[in-house]
């Protein structure tokens, strides 16, 4: 296998070409279908299982989207092929059909030689460990494949991304009204992803006038498409020169969102989900109980300043939308999501969610009649600094030296090693999506989280 072909719990991702082969599609496709097969085996009667196929902008989609359908069609299951849609689009589509599961053909920010298939559950939530773990099995030992008599059927849903926006705008917690009585002038960048099928018409739906850049949905992305604000240059200087009120940019599979200011200021991914936590929150201080926010391990305090001022309890969960998702569910919460501009709220669907986050932040602003500024001027400012190191075969003794360095520190364990203070952390584990260790820090100054980072980096090796 592979070096660059990276596993995961829910799914895979590699090169397209070398790692990634229509070949391999195919049959991680049929081992997908064969798992929902054998779900659905003690039913006696019923229309047959069925799988939602949907993908982002990607030049290899419609290549890995054939090779897909094909390979859920020889174990037999039907397939529901929803097209080029953001990947939470999938999501709610497989939970609208009753679907036994969703794969997505998306690798989400990795740059353009890469794709991936991901795997969603029937609830609508990426496969855990063990349901990933036998979708695997199956792939590795052949899926049994059904005879001329047993294969599946395709057919078409075009109106998945309609049924999403419709969703999100009958939520009780969004003022459609307000959002439409301030006329907000916004910038949008889709990085020539899966975004502009969804966002141009919500936008449109909430009253807003458009200025947008990399719109085309081919793939073709124009500069690094994760959505943090190095890459953001161009969004930055069209907020500026057309005045809108907001910049929004998505990555290739519309699950993050990241923000621009007002006066053309990328201001960072973790604002979203803090934006957005103040949305929900809002008003909700009679409530019979506290709300409960749960994020990831290496998501800002921001979010975590932004619940705690409206009263909630506030948990953590490993990194990993399926495992943000599960303790959403276990713990209740209200919102929940990561710090890279995952919006999750269980209301709609437990998934991260742009368009989502989108009309929660345009909530925001036109019912608190304020600018993007004025949001971020409210919070403590932090710094938060990410680095990457090569990946050893062995992390626990890197652990250890840290513990030993910051023995004041409280630790975590979950997913690899988080240290934490009051107003700091420092947070290094494996990335699950490229062969290299991540490090990440935040402080109340630039210079004390980079500190973090240079500790980390000096015990890594």
């Amino acid at each position: 296998m592979s070096e660059t072909l990276m596993i995961s719990v829910s799914g895979m991702r590699g090169h397209v070409g070398t790692d990634l082969t229509p070949e391999l599609v195919a049959r991680h496709a049929a081992a997908l279908g064969a798992w929902v097969r054998l779900a659905a085996a003690g039913r006696t009667s019923g229309p047959r299982p069925s799988v939602v196929l949907g993908r982002d902008a990607r030049t290899s989609g419609p290549m890995f989207a054939r090779a897909a359908a094909a390979g859920l069609m020889s174990v037999g299951v039907d397939v529901i092929e929803v097209g080029v849609v953001p990947t939470p689009t999938v999501q709610l589509a497989v939970e609208h059909h009753h679907a036994g599961a969703g794969l997505i053909l998306t690798a989400s920010h990795n740059p353009i030689e890469w794709n991936a298939l991901k795997f969603v559950g029937p609830d609508g939530i990426f496969l855990d460990a063990e349901a990933g773990a036998r979708v695997r099995a199956l792939a590795e030992e052949g899926p049994p494949r059904m005879g001329w008599d047993g294969l599946g059927e395709v057919r078409e849903d075009g109106d998945a991304v309609a049924r999403h926006l419709d969703a999100v705008l009958a939520l009780p917690v969004i003022d459609v009204t307000a959002i439409r009585s301030r006329g907000f002038k916004v910038a949008l960048d889709c990085v020539r992803g899966a975004g502009s099928v969804a966002m141009l018409p919500l936008l449109e739906r909430l009253g807003c006038r458009v200025s947008g850049i990399n719109l085309e949905a081919d793939g073709r992305f124009p500069r690094p498409p994760e959505p943090v604000p190095e890459n953001l240059g161009e969004l930055a200087r069209l907020v500026r020169e057309s005045g809108a009120d907001i910049g929004f940019a998505v990555d290739p599979d519309v699950d993050r969102l990241a923000l621009v200011d007002e006066a053309g200021r990328a201001i960072g991914e973790d604002y979203t989900l803090a934006f957005a936590v103040r949305a929900v929150l809002r008003g909700r201080s009679n409530a019979a109980a506290p709300p409960t926010v749960v994020v990831n391990l290496s998501t800002s305090l921001v979010v975590e300043d932004a619940a705690r001022a409206e009263g909630a309890r506030f948990l953590r969960a490993p990194v990993g939308e399926a495992n943000v998702a599960r303790a959403i569910r276990e713990a209740g919460a209200v919102i929940g999501g990561e710090g890279n501009g995952g919006v999750m709220y269980p209301a709609l669907h437990i998934g991260r969610d742009a368009p989502l986050g989108v009309a929660l932040i345009l909530h925001l602003l036109a019912t608190t009649r304020s600018t993007v500024s004025q949001q971020v001027a409210g919070s403590p400012r932090y710094t938060i600094v990410k680095a990457k190191g090569p990946r050893g075969p062995e992390l626990r003794p890197l652990y250890d030296r840290l513990r030993q360095r910051f023995a004041d520190a409280e630790a975590d364990e979950r997913d690899g090693l988080r240290l934490s203070w009051g107003d700091r952390w420092l947070h290094i584990r494996p990335s699950g999506t490229e062969p290299i260790v991540r490090l990440i820090a935040e402080a109340p100054s630039p210079a004390e989280a980079e500190a973090l980072v240079a500790a980390g980096r000096e015990l890594l090796h």
